[in-house]
């Protein structure tokens, strides 16, 4: 774990540990209140280019479950067939995981996937923040290269065209009544109700 420091845009920092991929990122600061569901969040494609704050205290105690698809061609356990958010922000990381579906750690899914992790940051505090003042863009720097400052990417990105679908799907066919649904990042476990 390097050590890692979220600057706000205006000008708060928060001096915390990075696990996952060790890239400095910046983006729009988002939070989830949720308090279980880190994979279904990460791979939201409502996340794209957001760097998420996880309100709950402990994250990674349960891993991440293997990537499957069911006969529907819908993921099992994911919304989405990749994680679109940009990082994530946690309060207490677990190393150690257990549980009966977990085939890998949190970390290890972030560095395959190429997206930064950091921990020790007072989320809810931080959330308290960003609640009262709004949209905020921030940018997780690594303290060891203080010369890589990333610059958001916003200006001009069609995060809709990026998420959604690029061709006509269809499920169900034949079985009676149709729903039209138009993608502009739709979660795929809307699809499994």
């Amino acid at each position: 774990m390097r050590n890692v420091t979220l600057v706000l845009e205006d000008g708060t920092k928060y001096h915390a540990k990075s696990f996952g991929y060790d890239s400095p990122v910046a983006g729009e600061v988002v939070f989830n209140t949720a308090m279980m569901g880190y994979p279904e969040s990460l791979t939201d494609p409502s996340y794209a280019g957001q760097m998420m704050v996880l309100t709950f205290p402990l994250v990674g105690n349960y891993g991440v479950p293997a990537f499957s698809i069911e006969p529907n061609t819908l993921p099992t356990f994911m919304e989405g067939n990749r994680i679109y958010a940009s990082a994530i922000i946690v309060s207490d990381y677990s190393e150690e995981y257990s549980h009966w579906n977990a085939k890998e750690s949190l970390a290890e899914w972030l560095k395959r996937e190429h997206v930064t992790g950091i921990t020790g940051v007072d989320t809810r505090e931080l959330t308290k923040v960003l609640r009262e003042h709004g949209v905020m863009m921030g940018k997780i720097l690594f303290d060891d290269e203080p010369e890589n400052i990333p610059e958001a990417q916003y200006e001009g990105v069609n995060f809709v065209d990026k998420v959604s679908c690029k061709e006509i799907i269809r499920y169900n066919e034949g079985a009676g009544k149709r729903v039209v649904l138009v993608d502009c990042g739709v979660k795929a476990i809307l699809f499994a109700v």
